[in-house]
């Protein structure tokens, strides 16, 4: 696909590709591509090595979360996985890394999710937390996702995930999930009773280890 080109899933959401450019990082030498979709949101898609052969390159999907990758915020597990995942991936020597705009707070936006955290610390859970501000508990779509892997030529994946629902709603979108490779993370105090409901009220594959 060349730069500024579109590419639409089965619901007519486009994306297209405005700048390639290579990343020399940490984790050694990535790709990142730029996406803009219908909103005009910006994507990033982040490739090492050549995904679009055999077999199923590993993917994670990954939902923006500025407090947990920037801040490193201990609430939630975003930031410990986002750096999993790109450890995995550069072990590999293959794969992608999808960061999706416009998926804070499991799509609630910024401010909603501070005022969740206040709601959180008042006595609720994070579902909760949304559905008292009248939100979903979750609102994310995976076209935009889905999308960006066509571009990349990528339609079977070994998908980095513990959430039964991402690999749905990818699915929805024609991508192939050969493989759920979980990520489990190490809870601490903080985070312990978001992990908690993501597996109980979310349905989320999550063993849970604890400090103890």
């Amino acid at each position: 696909m060349t730069d500024g080109a579109e590419y639409p899933p089965s619901d007519g959401q486009t994306v297209a590709r405005i700048a390639s450019a290579r990343v020399p990082s940490i984790r050694g030498e990535f790709w990142a591509h730029a996406y803009r979709d219908d909103a005009g949101l910006e994507h990033l898609a982040c490739v090492r090595g050549d995904v679009g052969s055999a077999p199923p390159a590993l993917v994670r999907v990954h939902s923006e979360c500025l407090t947990g990758d920037l801040l490193g915020s201990l609430r939630c597990d975003c930031g410990t996985q986002l750096a999993a995942s790109l450890d995995l991936i550069s072990s590999e020597g293959r794969g992608v890394l999808i960061y999706l705009r416009g998926h804070e707070g499991r799509g609630i936006g910024l401010a909603h999710k501070i005022r969740a955290y206040e709601l959180q610390d008042q006595g609720l859970d994070t579902v909760e937390a949304n559905l008292a501000q009248g939100l979903p508990a979750d609102s994310r779509d995976y076209a935009v996702a889905a999308a960006v892997l066509s571009d990349l030529g990528v339609s079977r994946v070994r998908l980095l995930t513990n959430n039964p629902a991402k690999t749905d709603g990818l699915g929805v979108y024609g991508v192939v999930v050969t493989e759920r490779v979980p990520l489990e993370v190490t809870a601490n105090p903080e985070n312990l009773g978001y992990l908690q409901t993501k597996r109980d009220r979310l349905g989320h594959l999550l063993a849970i280890e604890t400090l103890d």
